[in-house]
């Protein structure tokens, strides 16, 4: 198997947990996190599910650009990450699930859901998840 090669790095610190503060160290973001009021937080300031399903969605997004393009797709790609925080019996604890809407402008859902399947294959997130959470990938119309 060939070794890879690292890309990038970034890192971000946490104080506080899921009512505090968290940055990049190379001070080009910050953001206050709070647990969503529905939990019983404040709801002050962004919480981690939040957080990622904007990085998981365009994680998603560039890696399904990348294949419409290896297909010669063109058009306007959405995608619409939705993550929810679920009570894990397992442990008495926590864990999140995905659902992955995925629109591309002037494509049916099938010719979306093949693309969406080949990304969802390639995307790093996507990746990192497998076999750890549920996640669900289906096409949708695209709204304009």
């Amino acid at each position: 198997m060939a070794e890879s090669k690292k890309l990038y790095t970034t890192t971000a610190v946490n104080t506080g947990g899921r009512d505090g503060d968290s940055s990049l160290t190379d001070d080009s973001f910050k953001v206050k996190i709070a647990s969503p009021k529905k939990l019983g937080g404040s709801g002050d300031g962004q919480n981690p599910e939040q957080l990622f399903a904007l990085g998981y969605g365009a994680c998603f997004n560039g890696a399904l650009e990348l294949k419409m393009k290896e297909a010669n797709v063109s058009g306007k790609s959405q995608v619409t990450s939705e993550v929810t925080l679920n009570s894990d019996p397992t442990d008495n604890g926590f864990k999140i699930s995905v659902v992955m809407s995925v629109a591309i402008e002037g494509q049916d859902k099938e010719a979306t859901q093949e693309l969406a399947e080949k990304a969802h294959a390639f995307c790093p997130y996507s990746k990192a998840t497998r076999g750890n959470i549920d996640v669900e990938v289906k096409a949708v119309d695209f709204q304009a």
